[in-house]
């Protein structure tokens, strides 16, 4: 494997303060240390990068090109550092984390009511959740408990059913004020509006009609459901909506349903975990929570 190349990060500190301020006397004071020191870390790091970093244009610093683009750089390497450090600063020696992946809008709708109550129970268990659209990795660590939504396989993984769902077409209420659908084959020429995680979603719902669109799959397409219920909201189009995601609009009639016809989706909510962790005590405590909101429709 050949040799990393890894400055130290002294070294970073003293370019981007000498990059900012674009005085190695300035950055030396900021730094506390001798102007020579930071000169010296500088120019062992231009060696090392084989690049001048900054050149001197009538008596004043300036960066290089090569110096602009390593600055931007610097400042992602020194910015995460300081994120880290400040997120290990923030627990308790007795203080656990339990690191939670969810889509974002399931994580907005349905998750976080449902955590209400879990830090006076839990004290010591700190959650991290974060959304996440690709796959997460159980298997390497990078989050001990995943909510998702398909067919409960993940190799690796166990994987507790939650619950099940149906999708509705919903719009503005000016769209439907617009034109009344007297049936759902009257959607198939409207905007649908599409979720890029559901992809084939209109094309089951008009098939569960014994419909079959060649538009199923045009139309806007948007990132999360969060994002669909938007446009909708704002005339773009017809969504089609979990039912659970949709019910707080639904209800203060800032959407109403296009065609009154919910069809079960192709999949299932579920929570995992790692194999392996079924009995580490911060998971067990969490799907145990989970599992008494669920049991009790909270």
């Amino acid at each position: 494997m050949s040799k990393r190349l890894m400055p130290s990060t002294t070294a970073l500190q003293c370019f981007e303060a000498a990059a900012r301020h674009l005085s190695f006397t300035r950055a030396a004071q900021e730094l506390h240390l001798t102007q020579s020191a930071v000169s010296k870390q500088v120019a062992q790091l231009e060696d090392m990068l084989s690049h001048p970093l900054f050149e001197r244009i009538r008596r004043r610093l300036h960066l290089t090109p090569a110096g602009a683009l390593y600055l931007t750089e610097v400042n992602k390497i020194l910015t995460q550092i300081d994120i880290s450090s400040r997120y290990i600063l923030s627990y308790g020696d007795e203080t656990e984390v339990l690191r939670i992946a969810t889509q974002p809008t399931f994580g907005a709708r349905w998750l976080v009511p449902r955590l209400k109550g879990f830090g006076e129970q839990f004290p010591r268990i700190h959650l991290d959740i974060r959304n996440e659209l690709e796959p997460f990795d159980l298997v390497q660590a990078k989050a001990d408990v995943a909510f998702f939504f398909g067919q409960g396989t993940w190799p690796g993984a166990t994987c507790i059913e939650l619950f099940s769902e149906e999708v509705l077409p919903v719009c503005a209420p000016q769209l439907l004020e617009q034109q009344r659908f007297a049936s759902a084959e009257a959607l198939i020429e409207h905007r649908l509006l599409q979720c890029a995680s559901r992809p084939e979603a209109w094309h089951e719902w008009f098939l569960g009609q014994g419909l079959h669109s060649q538009n199923s799959y045009h139309g806007p397409r948007f990132d999360t459901f969060y994002l669909c219920i938007r446009a909708a909201i704002a005339g773009c189009g017809i969504a089609l909506i979990p039912r659970y995601l949709v019910a707080e609009e639904l209800a203060e009639g800032k959407l109403m349903v296009a065609w009154d016809h919910p069809v079960p989706s192709n999949g299932r909510h579920f929570m995992a975990h790692a194999e392996h962790a079924a009995q580490v005590p911060k998971v067990r405590a969490f799907v145990q929570w989970i599992r008494e909101r669920v049991a009790e429709g909270v």
